[in-house]
């Protein structure tokens, strides 16, 4: 990149990456409440006072504050450092995964969206629809971009969507009540667009996997029982994650374990 060493490109991927995390913290916050993403300024939910710039650095601000706020003490959530390091960390991530500056610019934009989902999910049990729904549409315009071609995003999209509600409105058929939600199902469409069908089925595959051991492990707590709703997208997101930086690699090798 432009001759620059290595560790210095590096330092500034995490660096951006960090502020984009610090920014999905405004997100994950205000967009479930409809709230603007831009005004007010951020402030402490226990006591009004605004965040001062210094105290706003993505992490450092958390530490030098020992997690508290300035002025009235009350602690501030460690999830605040964790989403702007997984910022980092996936921006990190799609550079060091792709071929090109914009490959690794859709998968960022992917990822970073992958974050909010998943903590909007656990927080409130939605998928927004000014999230996937553009992100459907970018899909379609763009997946060639990061390896998935046009047909493929397409059928990817449809697939996800049709597979999706065909679940929801079978388990609502069976058993009286949604297993899925309609922001699920706009996940998935938006996932198929991404990554075409192949990524939206191993998608869903992982996630549910996933989604299996954490509600045996919830039973076995006595936390949950075999009708406890699980938020889908908490699960989906990660799996995706997973799909969009190594699906091939992982299709190759399932493939070659059938051979």
């Amino acid at each position: 990149m432009f001759g620059l060493p290595a560790s210095l490109v590096l330092t500034w991927l995490a660096f951006l990456g960090l502020c984009f995390g610090s920014f999905l913290n405004v997100v994950i916050y205000r967009l479930p409440l409809g709230m603007s993403l831009v005004r007010p300024r951020s402030a402490c939910p226990a006591c009004g006072a605004q965040v001062r710039p210094r105290d706003n650095l993505p992490v450092l601000g958390w530490l030098l504050l020992r997690g508290r706020c300035r002025d009235c003490g009350t602690g501030i959530s460690a999830r605040y450092p964790l989403v702007e390091v997984l910022g980092a960390a996936v921006v990190l991530i799609a550079c060091l995964g792709s071929g090109d500056p914009a490959s690794a610019a859709l998968r960022s934009v992917l990822l970073l969206a992958l974050i909010a989902v998943f903590f909007i999910d656990l927080d409130h049990r939605l998928i927004l629809d000014v999230i996937t729904l553009p992100g459907i549409v970018v899909g379609l315009a763009f997946a060639p971009l990061i390896g998935t071609s046009r047909i493929d995003s397409f059928i990817g999209a449809v697939a996800g969507y049709a597979v999706f509600e065909g679940l929801r409105l079978g388990w609502r058929a069976w058993r009286g009540q949604d297993g899925l939600g309609g922001g699920d199902v706009k996940l998935a469409a938006w996932l198929g667009a991404w990554l075409g069908w192949q990524g939206v089925a191993l998608t869903f595959l992982l996630g549910s996997f996933v989604g299996v051991i954490a509600g045996v492990a919830l039973m076995a707590r006595g936390r949950a029982d075999g009708g406890t709703a699980l938020p889908y997208g908490v699960f989906l997101a990660p799996a995706a994650v997973v799909a969009t930086m190594s699906g091939p690699e992982i299709w190759a090798w399932y493939m070659s374990l059938a051979v």
